[in-house]
């Protein structure tokens, strides 16, 4: 219910992603957000109004003569009251219409009037995509400081392959909700780590755990939704990089040490979400080990680089934060690894309670105390953490 109490004015042009839109609409509903949609004269060739109508609650707008308006004025009206303003998809016609600043019809007549944010999600064959008539008006969109959301790449309609595919519906409501984050954390710099580390033994084998990354990412998610620049290196994982992050993958321990260290000048977060493999073999057999006569390799382990201890210990580190996943004694724990490393804030959980899932339980460490966490969405918990974060920086 991120979206609660937000007024949303749909836009809808038409092209065959107009049935997209409808998705949309349900999810947006579904975060309890406020749906109006205003459709082009092209988009009620591909969706009836009556869909919209249906899903969204709501009167449909289409005409900018409407006579449901009391003041014949609906593009002023319906502008006024919204928190945002969402064209999806944005035909080739609405993006040139409005990088012009035409107004021809109630939609192209509401964003020029609008007084709230307007994001368009561009949707159109390959060609007309890459025309440079479209790049020029879309950066003047940009330039105007409008969001625009995708394209993607893939399947179009027209039988082709390529740029130009509106974004997924779910993709478009996380852009929105990212846009109605706090931008506490606007000008900073923040690296974090991620996921398991993979610790060769020989060419098939080798040390890991069962980390996910999916603590990892959410936190890059919401650091950047958080107005940061994120760098995230990241151990072997199948997570999605999320919009905006700039990703660093990585396999051993050594690789991760290697690619943080060469990116710490000049971040004002670390955050070590990763899993670190404490120990990885001393020799790596350069062929595969094979069982023969029921011998049983020695295998020598030595300790892995203390990525943590060692940013936490540079002469100008950033604010660092740390992460305890233990099996039980949590309190005693966390704090010890916390004091060990000198670092203000360290995020304990319980393996049992979130390890490569969805959902987490957490408890914040620093100075002041424990501070529990509502148990939820590991989303939500790395928003609350990263607002954590903007407040322990805004007072070092």
């Amino acid at each position: 219910m991120e979206l609660s109490g937000k007024r949303i004015v749909l836009g809808v042009t038409g092209g065959i992603a107009a049935y997209k839109a409808a998705e949309l609409v349900r999810l947006l509903i579904k975060q309890d957000a406020s749906v109006h949609v205003v459709m082009t004269d092209a988009a009620s060739h591909f969706v009836t109004p009556v869909t919209f109508q249906a899903l969204s609650g709501n009167p449909v707008f289409t005409d900018q003569w409407d006579p449901r308006i009391a003041n014949n004025m609906a593009h002023i009206d319906l502008s006024r009251e919204a928190d945002a303003l969402l064209v999806a998809p944005a035909s080739a016609d609405f993006l040139a219409k409005t990088a012009a600043g035409i107004a021809d019809n109630l939609l192209t007549t509401l964003v020029l009037a609008r007084d709230c944010p307007l994001f368009v999600a561009p949707a159109m064959n390959r060609q007309m995509w890459e025309n440079p008539a479209t790049q020029r008006n879309v950066a003047t969109l940009r330039n105007d400081g409008i969001g625009v959301l995708g394209p993607a790449a893939g399947d179009q309609a027209c039988g082709e392959v390529g740029q130009g595919r509106m974004l997924e519906p779910d993709e478009i409501v996380a852009e929105l909700i990212a846009h109605f984050q706090p931008k506490v954390l606007a000008g900073r710099k923040v690296l974090l780590t991620a996921g398991p580390t993979f610790e060769a033994i020989d060419p098939v084998r080798g040390i890991t755990n069962l980390s996910s990354g999916k603590m990892g990412f959410a936190i890059a998610c919401a650091a950047q939704e958080a107005g940061a620049e994120v760098t995230l290196v990241s151990g072997p994982v199948t997570q999605q990089t999320p919009r905006g992050v700039t990703r660093v993958d990585v396999t051993s321990g050594l690789e991760m040490h290697a690619a943080v260290m060469e990116r710490i000048s000049g971040q004002d977060v670390f955050v070590g979400v990763a899993a670190v493999a404490d120990y990885r073999p001393e020799a790596i057999a350069d062929r595969k080990i094979k069982k023969e006569d029921g011998a049983t390799p020695d295998i020598r382990l030595v300790r892995n680089p203390d990525i943590l201890a060692e940013v936490a210990a540079l002469p100008a580190p950033p604010l660092c934060v740390g992460f305890a996943a233990e099996s039980h004694d949590l309190a005693a724990y966390a704090e010890r690894k916390r004091m060990a490393k000198k670092i203000p804030l360290i995020v304990g959980n319980l393996i049992q309670h979130g390890f490569g899932g969805d959902d987490n339980t957490v408890v914040l460490f620093d100075d002041a105390g424990q501070w529990p966490l509502t148990p939820g969405p590991k989303i939500q918990l790395a928003r609350q953490l990263i607002a954590r974060i903007a407040t322990l920086l805004e007072n070092r």
